[in-house]
């Protein structure tokens, strides 16, 4: 069956030049962990992980132990790391899979050695600190507990440690300084207790960009970065980042209504002169904000189109009066650029009162993907 044109393109060569351009910005040594969670970030997990496996990337990172199981049986050999934990019932599967978990409390640690016992093998962990996070992690006072336990499990080896930035995209320090003061300190008494993982790590994409942890760990996570996206807006001159993704349909009907006339639910837009609406085969189900009704625009024929009224879930309308020669089948741009036009992810999150991250991860599953 023939698709709809709603699609979204990715752009392998731009994701291979921020690859390089975060490599630039780490220290020889130092190890990526590239994170491919949330489908990429809605780019598509298989797709990326191939390319950053053939790139040389150290490891992969994904959020539960369902997306590194779709990893292994897509054939990614690299090791992928599962950041967000797991339950007790996730345990032999990790193993059989041969994922590495992050690791920050003991009953788990203690279950995962005793599968692995199990199995005759020995476990790679890595484990998490919470340097000021507060979401996943030990706390500082749990560090010597913690490891102290860990001494006992015959099972387990350490392969690294990791901590994560609360607020590395702002201009101001000083709670990021803190929070890297507070890792080398655990990681010191980690260390003092005779372990010696092989790879320490906290940046994230904002503290690859400034190089804010200096040469005082060698493992860094770049997520957002790859996808050619800026975890603030101020970033943006410090590094030139290609956008992966594009986001288009085209034209599926056009309607001209008189004054007075309504579009969409609520009729929140009602034209104020006799105009020419487009339809666009793409709503909130596609991903696309409901928010951005009234407010957001799409390009057509490199001009700007203002949205209008209420998003639909398969639908959208667009303002086209001012567009000379619109027709059917024109191509309509949500996300990317056309001419001398462009339309960032940035700008739609903006618009929509979120963040890159999200306007990708909300691109839902029925929207093709196209790779270049």
């Amino acid at each position: 069956m023939e698709k709809r044109p709603t699609s979204a393109t990715i752009d392998l060569g731009a994701l291979k030049t921020n690859y390089f351009q975060l490599r630039d910005r780490v220290r020889g040594g130092a190890g990526v962990l590239a994170v491919v969670k949330a489908n990429a970030y809605g780019h598509g997990d298989v797709e990326v992980a191939r390319v950053l496996e053939g790139l040389g990337c150290e490891f992969l990172g994904v959020a539960i132990p369902e997306e590194g199981a779709r990893l292994r049986e897509a054939g990614i050999k690299k090791p992928i790391i599962v950041l967000g934990g797991l339950f007790p019932n996730q345990a032999g599967d990790i193993i059989d899979l041969g994922l590495t978990p992050v690791v920050f409390d003991a009953s788990t640690a203690s279950i995962l050695n005793s599968a692995a016992n199990e199995r005759g093998t020995v476990q790679e962990i890595h484990v998490k600190i919470d340097t000021g996070m507060g979401r996943l992690g030990l706390r500082p006072e749990e560090v010597g507990p913690f490891f102290s336990r860990l001494k006992g499990l015959e099972n387990l080896r350490l392969g690294a440690l990791h901590s994560h930035f609360a607020e590395s995209e702002r201009e101001e320090k000083r709670f990021s300084e803190e929070q890297m003061t507070g890792f080398e300190s655990s990681v010191a008494l980690i260390r003092q207790m005779g372990f010696d993982p092989k790879y320490v790590g906290i940046s994230n994409s904002a503290a690859i960009i400034e190089h804010l942890d200096g040469a005082r760990f060698n493992l860094v996570r770049p997520g957002i970065m790859l996808y050619g996206s800026y975890p603030d807006g101020r970033l943006r001159g410090k590094i030139d980042l290609k956008p992966v993704l594009e986001l288009k349909t085209r034209i599926l009907h056009l309607k001209s209504i008189p004054p007075g006339g309504s579009v969409s639910y609520g009729r929140r837009f009602v034209a104020k002169r006799q105009s020419m609406i487009a339809t666009l085969p793409i709503g909130y189900a596609d991903g696309l904000p409901r928010s951005l009704g009234n407010i957001g625009e799409v390009l057509v024929r490199g001009r700007r189109a203002p949205i209008a009224g209420t998003v639909c879930m398969d639908l959208i309308m667009a303002d086209v009066t001012d567009i000379p020669g619109v027709q059917n089948g024109d191509e309509a741009v949500i996300i990317g650029s056309q001419g001398s036009e462009a339309i960032t992810a940035e700008e739609v999150a903006a618009k929509a009162g979120t963040i890159s991250y999200e306007i990708f991860c909300r691109i839902s599953q029925r929207v093709q993907r196209i790779y270049v």
